[in-house]
């Protein structure tokens, strides 16, 4: 039987390649650390996949939040990416409340309500992967907090080319991370988002959309360089922001049959990376 660690590191290279990646380069007595933490986020981010319909979603975060306030321990021990993550956090110090504001934000996942505005699609990013930046490089640091600025701008461009990336699946469910301010000033009617449309407005929406994800991208790069060099394998995965952007700013570009980087490109992005940071923003 796989231990928790090896469930997790197999859940993790199977559903989040990019930060399987990236977590190779980290050295190897904080990789099971890493593991737990990513594995986390599959569990609480593929929830609506899952259950389908918000009530039994909302069930299933509860359980996780109950797990991290320490009410589900029997429960918690035989789940091995529980088991994992409370022995990530105990062993590192750290204390469960980001992750708690995690759960919170991906409640927006559960339910068919649009993004409001620009802000509050920005404050999704952070609270859905700002805890991933900040616990990761905690991992590498050994326990050492990052301050929180240097994970914002990072974790707002990780959420929105997230987005971009994922824009065909959520609109065959009518979710619309577009924020409407958005929609709105490109004059965009939302069924031609649901129905897949790649009309003049929709495209300009998107293009506005790319401009807010490189506007964060160069924030991060601002304060990432000021960063501990041990702890910037946790910001690897940007490395593939920039060239995922360029690839849909193509006149040919279909957003809706969006085409992932090749994998073999992605991990040399990843490698390149590892091997010298400023190449995490290289344009």
């Amino acid at each position: 039987m796989p231990s928790h660690s090896d469930y997790c590191a197999e859940l993790v290279r199977d559903a989040d390649r990019d930060r399987y990646l990236a977590a190779l380069f980290a050295p190897a007595q904080h990789r099971d650390a890493l593991f737990a933490l990513y594995a986390f986020n599959i569990e609480i981010a593929r929830v609506r996949d899952k259950a389908r319909e918000p009530m039994p979603g909302e069930i299933r975060l509860q359980w996780w939040r109950e797990m991290l306030a320490g009410e589900r321990a029997a429960e918690a021990a035989a789940n091995p990416v529980a088991a994992a993550l409370t022995e990530t956090l105990r062993r590192y110090g750290f204390v469960a409340a980001p992750l708690l504001e995690l759960i919170d934000a991906h409640t927006f996942d559960l339910y068919d309500e649009p993004m409001a505005t620009v802000g509050e699609l920005e404050l999704y990013g952070i609270q859905t992967q700002a805890p991933l930046f900040a616990m990761a490089a905690g991992i590498l640091a050994e326990g050492a907090a990052l301050p929180e600025t240097f994970t914002l701008d990072a974790s707002v461009a990780m959420a929105l080319a997230k987005i971009l990336t994922d824009l065909a699946r959520n609109a065959s469910r009518r979710q619309l991370y577009i924020p409407l301010d958005i929609v709105d000033r490109h004059r965009v009617d939302r069924e031609d988002i649901f129905a897949g449309q790649a009309t003049a407005p929709v495209r300009g929406a998107l293009a506005e959309m790319r401009a807010l994800t490189r506007h964060h991208l160069a924030k991060a790069k601002d304060t990432l360089f000021a960063a501990p060099p041990q702890v910037l394998p946790a910001f690897l995965p940007l490395a593939l922001i920039e060239p995922t952007l360029r690839r849909m700013d193509r006149d040919d570009d279909e957003p809706f049959k969006f085409e992932p980087l090749a994998a073999w490109r992605r991990q040399w992005l990843i490698w390149r990376a590892a091997r010298n940071p400023a190449r995490i923003f290289a344009v």
